[in-house]
């Protein structure tokens, strides 16, 4: 890979003895999230991003129904030490043998089908079977996935969140007290639904995708600072928005509107005054606040990590940030790199 070997921060997750580097890397596009991936070019992202010295990796059975899993054990596997190794449970796969739905993600995915289920016995049953995808025989952290309203709607929800709150909550705790896995969380796309797990009980990590941003500040209050009261930190994931944030056109996996627009415009004249790139923004920004302990992009080949690393060596001066601030673009009490708030 070119250029300098950057030099990464470690973060704590929560209270545990967890430390992971400040970027990471996500699995989802590797498994071909809406674009195929040959199997050899997602391995050797994995082994490129393990070169570079990023230390945590996630993945999950939802993405590519258990080959994004499969992918990233083939590497880790013989590169375990160091490394801290993140997948999901809230989906069960079975043998498909139909077609798929027609809103299918990803390309080229097992012959598989999702069957959710967030109750003791299935967090139990995804636990073992992760093992065996990944071929590892330790997980140090178990999200919850895609849990609320976004994905079941507000009255589906409800059956899934009573499995999580009479057994499925049970089942992570004695992971952890066991030993079996380090840490637990959620990993979802909405933060109202990570302001419900906290009157469940206590929670180590949660993994937000897309709703702590250079565009998007929405889970800055309470859901931000009610982590910091909790003690429990957040992986910052799709830090991108999907494309919108690195020269793409998609917004949150929809084509963006006018208004999505017009705010990134906004944020590209920041930009251009300050010769800071954008996606070099977007990538560094949601480290600004102390409840973050990393950044989680996907890239789908070495070449795409190899402008991601890029982009975070880029020095960017605390005038830049405070420039946003100063123009509206940053949401009010965003943290900023000098200590001070928007």
């Amino acid at each position: 890979m070119a250029g300098a070997k950057p030099v990464f921060e470690t973060r704590r997750i929560g209270e545990t003895d967890l430390r992971i580097t400040t970027l990471g890397l996500g699995g989802a596009t590797l498994a071909g999230m809406r674009e195929r991936v040959p199997a050899e070019e997602a391995r050797a992202t994995v082994s490129a991003a393990l070169d570079a010295g990023i230390t945590y990796f996630d993945t999950a059975p939802r993405y590519g129904t258990g080959l994004s899993e499969r992918l990233m054990g083939d590497v880790l596997r013989d590169r375990r030490a160091g490394t801290v190794l993140s997948t999901k449970v809230g989906r069960l796969l079975k043998p498909l043998f139909g077609p798929r739905p027609a809103d299918f993600q990803f390309a080229g995915a097992l012959p598989f089908e999702e069957i959710f289920d967030y109750s003791y016995d299935a967090i139990m049953r995804s636990f073992e079977d992760s093992q065996q995808r990944l071929g590892l025989n330790k997980i140090d952290i178990l999200y919850v996935h895609d849990i609320g309203a976004g994905t079941h709607g507000v009255e589906g929800n409800k059956p899934f969140w009573k499995q999580l709150e009479t057994g499925g909550y049970k089942a992570l705790e004695e992971l952890k007290h066991s030993g079996q896995i380090s840490a637990f969380g959620l990993g979802v796309n909405e933060w109202e639904v990570l302001m419900d797990a906290f009157e469940l009980g206590d929670w180590d990590v949660f993994l937000l995708a897309g709703r702590y941003t250079l565009l998007e500040q929405t889970s800055l209050n309470p859901f931000l600072s009610t982590c910091i009261k909790r003690k429990a930190s957040v992986v910052a994931a799709a830090p991108f928005n999907s494309g919108i944030l690195v020269g793409g056109t998609t917004w949150n996996y929809v084509a963006a509107p006018q208004d999505v627009l017009d705010r990134v415009r906004a944020i590209e004249a920041i930009c251009a005054d300050f010769n800071v790139p954008l996606p070099a923004a977007a990538l560094q920004f949601p480290l600004t606040h102390p409840a973050v302990c990393t950044v989680l992009p996907g890239p789908r080949s070495p070449q795409e990590l190899e402008g991601i690393l890029g982009w975070w060596q880029v020095n960017i001066p605390d005038g830049f940030w405070s420039a946003l601030a100063e123009k509206g673009l940053l949401a009010d009490g965003t943290p900023l790199p000098s200590g001070q708030a928007a």
